[in-house]
This record gives C-alpha cells, sequence and structure tokens, in this order.
C-alpha cells in the first residue's frame, strides 16, 4: 500500500486485460488479423510455428520488463506485471474456451470489432495505471538513451511488425483490413484515456466580466478564474475569464453571458480532462469515485 497500490485498479486492469484478450481471439486471430507490437509477434509466431499466445505473450513480455522496470516505477511495473500475466491467462482460456463469430464473409466487421475490444481493453489497463510492457518499455529506453521520440518509435516498431506479417501470412486484403483494425483501436484507445465524459473551457472577454464572473459562480456553481490579458490592437490591459463546465452546461453558460453582454466575446474550447474541485474533488477537497 505505500507505493499506492490499489485494489479497484487491479481489477478494472483485469478486466481490460479479459477485453482485450476476447477481442484477439475472436476476431484477430478467428479472421486471420495482424495486429502491431507484442501482440502482433504473438500472433505472426501461432501463424508460422503455431505457438500458442498465451506463452509468447509472457515469453517475450517478462524479460523486457525487468530490463525496463527502473523507468516504470515500482507501482506501474506491478500494474504492468498483472496486466501481463492476466492477458496471457485470458488468450489461453478464451482459446480453449471460446466460440466461433462468423465474420469471414464481412471483414470489415470484424476488423472494426477487432479494434473496438482491442481498444477498450487496452484503454482501460492504460486509464488504471497499467502498460502493455513491450514495446512502450524499448520506447521509453529508446527516448532515454538515443533521444528518439516515444510516439515514432512505436510507430515504427508497430510498422515493422505489420509488414513481417504481410511478407509471411497475410494477404493484401487481410492487411488493409488489419490496418482498419489498428485505426479503430487507437481511437478507441484514446477516447478511454480522455473518458467519455470531455468538458468544455471558455474564455472570456467583456467590459462586465466582474458580472459576469459572479453569476456564473452564483447560477452555475462554478469557478472563475480571471487572467490578465494585453488587447494587441487597443493596446489596453484586459481582465480575461476562464471557466470550465460540463458540455452539457455550455449552453446555459452562452445565455448567462448573452443576458449581462451580448457582445462579449467567447472562445469554447474541447477539454479532454479535467482535475479538481467539481470534477474529480468534491466541495470538501476530497476524490469523486467515478
Amino acid at each position: 500500500m505505500r507505493i499506492g497500490i490499489k485494489a479497484k485498479n487491479i481489477l478494472f486492469i483485469l478486466l481490460g486485460s479479459g477485453i482485450f484478450a476476447f477481442g484477439i481471439v475472436h476476431f484477430n486471430m478467428q479472421n486471420n488479423l495482424a495486429e502491431g507490437g507484442f501482440t502482433g509477434i504473438t500472433l505472426l509466431l501461432y501463424s508460422l510455428f503455431k505457438i500458442d499466445p498465451s506463452y509468447s505473450n509472457l515469453i517475450l513480455n517478462i524479460p523486457i520488463f525487468f530490463i525496463g522496470w527502473r523507468l516504470l516505477g515500482k507501482r506501474a511495473f506491478i500494474y504492468t506485471i498483472i496486466g501481463t500475466i492476466a492477458t496471457s491467462l485470458f488468450l489461453w482460456v478464451f482459446q480453449r474456451k471460446h466460440f466461433t463469430i462468423p465474420l469471414e464473409h464481412d471483414m470489415f466487421l470484424a476488423a472494426l470489432f477487432a479494434g473496438i475490444f482491442i481498444g477498450i481493453g487496452l484503454g482501460i489497463i492504460f486509464r488504471y495505471g497499467g502498460t502493455t510492457g513491450g514495446v512502450d518499455i524499448i520506447a521509453r529506453l529508446v527516448f532515454k538513451y538515443k533521444g528518439l521520440a516515444m510516439g515514432r518509435t512505436m510507430f515504427i516498431f508497430d510498422a515493422c511488425v505489420i509488414t513481417l506479417s504481410l511478407l509471411t501470412y497475410l494477404d493484401y486484403r487481410e492487411a488493409m483490413y488489419t490496418l482498419v483494425a489498428v485505426f479503430v483501436g487507437a481511437r478507441v484507445i484514446d477516447f478511454m484515456q480522455e473518458g467519455a465524459y470531455s468538458a468544455r473551457g471558455a474564455l472570456i472577454i467583456s467590459p462586465k466580466h466582474d458580472e459576469i464572473a459572479s453569476l456564473i459562480m452564483k447560477d452555475m456553481d462554478r469557478g472563475v478564474t480571471v487572467l490578465r490579458g494585453h488587447g494587441s490592437y487597443t493596446k489596453e490591459d484586459k481582465d480575461v475569464l476562464y471557466c470550465v463546465v460540463g458540455k452539457n452546461e455550455i449552453v446555459r453558460l452562452k445565455g448567462l453571458i448573452n443576458s449581462i453582454d451580448p457582445h462579449a466575446f467567447v472562445s469554447v474550447s474541447i477539454v479532454h480532462d479535467v482535475l479538481g474541485e467539481g470534477f474529480t474533488l468534491d466541495e470538501n477537497k476530497k476524490p469523486i469515485e467515478i
């Protein structure tokens, strides 16, 4: 507990590992679709040599974990070990207790569901502190010792694995659908990381900023921050209000602003993640359980 291990995180990492493994077995393996990263290597070994992915996943990842454990930190290292072992266990179970989903005549649907299940599974794992190990650790090592951006390293690795799969066991049709699955999976991971909830941030410029701020705090119970600005054209100092509200509150916010100053300048942007009072903390500064 001193390093912050939480039972809730472990449970969700187990859930994410199960969803991920289900997608690999029932959509990738059943429809001969490849994947990037170390998962792609396990599928490659399975197609060429019939090596069970549940075994090769452990064989490939465990040594990498111990090479890069200092980069992960104790908590992330433990979560990653749990996720990897759980993934291998679920892969083993689903291969022996699976059911057939007949999608061989609709490969687009197979690729779509492969990306969705893999994206949801990995997204949950990432969201609760785990990692996929393998390529993530390699990318961190390359960044540390060679200075190459992690995203670029991961992209190069994934591209090499998918290309190798194309040259060995995929036909061009399966390779194209694999790219669809990888793309969908990446977008779903982003969605899971950001959360289904996204807020809206509003920058408000108005000579009646004090009245607007008071009304927002009173009627919407939302905090407002005053930023000091300087107009490049007018050469005048201005107070700029910044407020973050739920996306379902933005229409109400605009209405309040308009009721005081119809000519106010308002810029609204999407806020993918919000930490703090009213969002992740209650009025007593205690975490809100999601």
